[in-house]
């Protein structure tokens, strides 16, 4: 097999080495989503182990494809802030199931591949504002960092609505043991992951879930953290009593419901995991693509289309398995930085989820309280697109001001792209700006569209 010839090795001043280097490097940034995915997915009722299984095949095949269709050295894998929209938002506090949810998830990537084989991708991404674009990264950024605070348990229910968990009522009920100590090593993860990404780690986030999960286990040794199955609180040992084994994919595979696709709701909900999907997707490719020097003359990416394809076809493929939205991982930047410049980059990080394939045991031991830091290291990454917002227009602020802070506070990114999106076309059109600013048709029709469902909804 000749590697040179396949993937251009030379043309992109690269070699073998660098290439599965830099896969090796993308894959340990990116592994954390093999124990978050599973973590949240099953909130939703979904069963954790075929979830793990969806969430390594839908990133091995959505890659390999990143490969064969672009030759580009970008990793894709089910992605942060589209599992929590599918688990939280949509079957949790919509009420839909999570057939249902898979069907909108199926439905979005055949949209976004014919989508992706037109000129109609475009438009949709240039017709919504670049700073409302920034907002929605941030919105997202806020919200995963609250669902780790909650999945940590430092957040909890109180009657003012939340609270900060309370340690001495802990130690007065008996349940620091339990409870008490993993929000202790929740808070420790946080400052450890934080100590790794300023320290410039390679795969912080991966080293801060296992040394968070590795520090519980020792507790659990010493007798300090107890199992308590009736709180949740279960052994962290890796379970190989059934040996090296891929879990199931039966109970998530070919599960899609699609009773309520002709609802105006099961619109929003696609439309909702198709826009961040689409902005996550593009923001990344050229975010990534920029690093590595890859954009021409007028800042375009040559080979877009293919790798849109990939993530479009990837998605799709991740819902007949069983998974959220397959995108592509902003992680991608860290092989880029590594040297890796084409696919083979890509493939190296796919064989590597296959391979992971045989460690379930390992990473669905991996408790809420150790992945918990990830989220909310992971929330803020994403909330430093907020210094990409021009607040010195308030046109432009104030909208994304809203979609921002609708996202966490009304516990939804749909609410949060919907407030955004209709507070943008009002303020504009009621300051007399819309003209000048020469707003889409489609944003508009986006608004109105967004109005009727509440009203009519």
């Amino acid at each position: 097999m000749n590697l040179e010839k396949m993937f251009h090795l030379k043309e992109n001043h690269t070699d073998v080495k660098t290439e599965v280097m830099a896969g090796v490097t993308t894959f340990m940034t990116m592994a954390y989503i093999l124990a978050v995915n599973p973590s949240i997915l099953s909130a939703s009722g979904m069963d954790s182990g075929a979830v793990f299984t969806a969430t390594a095949l839908a990133s091995m095949i959505a890659t390999l494809l990143m490969a064969a269709f672009a030759n580009y050295p970008f990793v894709l894998a089910p992605g942060m802030g589209l599992n929590a929209y599918f688990a939280y938002t949509v079957v949790l506090q919509m009420g839909y199931t999570w057939q249902m949810a898979l069907a909108a998830v199926f439905v979005e990537g055949l949209i976004f591949i014919v989508l992706s084989l037109t000129n109609v991708r475009e438009a949709i991404f240039n017709a919504i504002p670049i700073n409302l674009k920034h907002a929605v990264s941030v919105g997202i950024g806020l919200f995963i960092a609250f669902i780790g605070l909650q999945n940590a348990k430092i957040v909890v229910d109180s009657a003012t609505l939340v609270s900060v968990y309370s340690f001495k009522a802990a130690i007065a009920d008996g349940t620091f043991n339990s409870v008490g100590i993993t929000v202790v090593l929740a808070l420790a993860g946080v400052l450890i992951t934080g100590i790794l990404l300023v320290k410039n780690v390679k795969g912080n986030i991966l080293w801060g879930i296992l040394i968070t999960w590795g520090l519980g286990v020792l507790c659990q040794l010493a007798g300090i953290y107890q199992v308590n199955p009736e709180l949740d609180m279960y052994s962290l040992l890796p379970d190989f009593s059934n040996g090296i084994h891929v879990p199931s994919l039966a109970p998530t595979l070919m599960q899609m419901d699609f009773k309520g696709i002709m609802n105006l709701n099961f619109f929003i909900i696609m439309f909702a995991f198709l826009f961040v999907d689409l902005f996550d997707t593009l923001g990344t490719l050229i975010g990534v693509a920029s690093k590595a020097d890859m954009l021409d003359q007028d800042g375009k990416l040559p080979k877009i289309r293919g790798a849109l394809l990939a993530d479009a076809v990837g998605t799709s493929v991740g819902a007949v398995l069983g998974t959220s939205t397959t995108t592509t991982f902003v992680e991608s930047a860290s092989g880029v930085a590594e040297g890796g410049r084409t696919g083979l980059t890509a493939v190296v990080s796919a064989l590597l989820f296959g391979l992971s394939l045989f460690l379930s045991p390992i990473f669905l031991a991996i408790p809420s309280f150790a992945t918990a830091p990830a989220l909310i290291v992971v929330g803020f990454l994403m909330l430093t697109s907020i210094t990409k917002i021009d607040f010195g227009d308030f046109t432009e602020a104030v909208p994304a001001y809203i979609a921002i802070i609708a996202m966490p506070f009304m516990y939804s990114i749909s609410e949060g792209i919907a407030m955004g999106v209709i507070s943008y076309v009002v303020v504009n059109l009621a300051t007399g700006k819309a003209g000048e600013k020469k707003i889409s048709p489609l944003m508009y029709v986006l608004a109105v569209l967004f109005i009727l469902k509440y009203v009519v909804l």
